[in-house]
């Protein structure tokens, strides 16, 4: 993620400028980051994400979106995550109604260049959202996944899944997650070489 050059941007500034700009970006502090565009694997594994997770919630009070709707954390950050799924009414940013605020998981499918930017810095202030329950990591390399899901206390217990017999109990909107469907269309370093 590149910084755009300026010192200071307002909230106001950054949203006007998304609603211009061809390519998106996150805000943070002030400041503005353009967001890296993504791999083969990482768009293979949203729209299987998106597919299979969408086909459980038809008819149910749950409801998802994908990598185009802006999420707010009570920290300031202004994100896009791979998936957004609410569960019950969903709320939107009072000063920009394209701005969700009450997702129940979040899903970010990570990359070399903002894996490190998304486990920790960004992760830190997901957790600060009061109705997420669980957030889900997605490695786009390899066959893993992992799970952080809320406790009592507002901890939060990690479990990592690797493999592909894996299967994910996504509590949060009560589906069970094989990994082998969702990297059904995923292609290995290894698998590209013909090994």
């Amino acid at each position: 993620m590149a910084t755009l050059p300026n010192t200071h941007y307002t909230l106001d500034e950054y949203l006007e400028f998304e609603r211009k700009s061809e390519y998106k970006s996150e805000y943070y502090n002030g400041e503005i980051f353009a967001m890296a565009g993504a791999s083969r694997n990482h768009n293979e594994i949203g729209n299987q994400l998106t597919v299979l997770v969408g086909q459980h919630l038809r008819g149910a009070k749950c409801r998802g979106y994908g990598p185009d709707l802006r999420l707010a954390t009570p920290g300031g950050l202004y994100t896009y995550p791979d998936l957004s799924v609410v569960c019950g009414q969903p709320q939107f940013s009072p000063r920009d109604r394209d701005t969700l605020i009450n997702p129940t998981l979040l899903v970010e499918i990570l990359s070399p260049s903002t894996e490190a930017h998304d486990r920790g810095f960004k992760a830190k202030l997901y957790f600060k959202i009061e109705s997420l329950q669980q957030l889900l990591l997605i490695a786009q390399d390899r066959y893993e996944v992992e799970l952080y899901t809320r406790q009592p206390g507002d901890s939060w217990l990690i479990q990592i899944f690797e493999g592909a017999e894996a299967v994910v109990n996504l509590s949060s909107i009560g589906y069970t997650l094989r990994l082998s469907e969702l990297y059904e269309r995923a292609v290995f370093e290894e698998q590209a070489h013909g090994a």
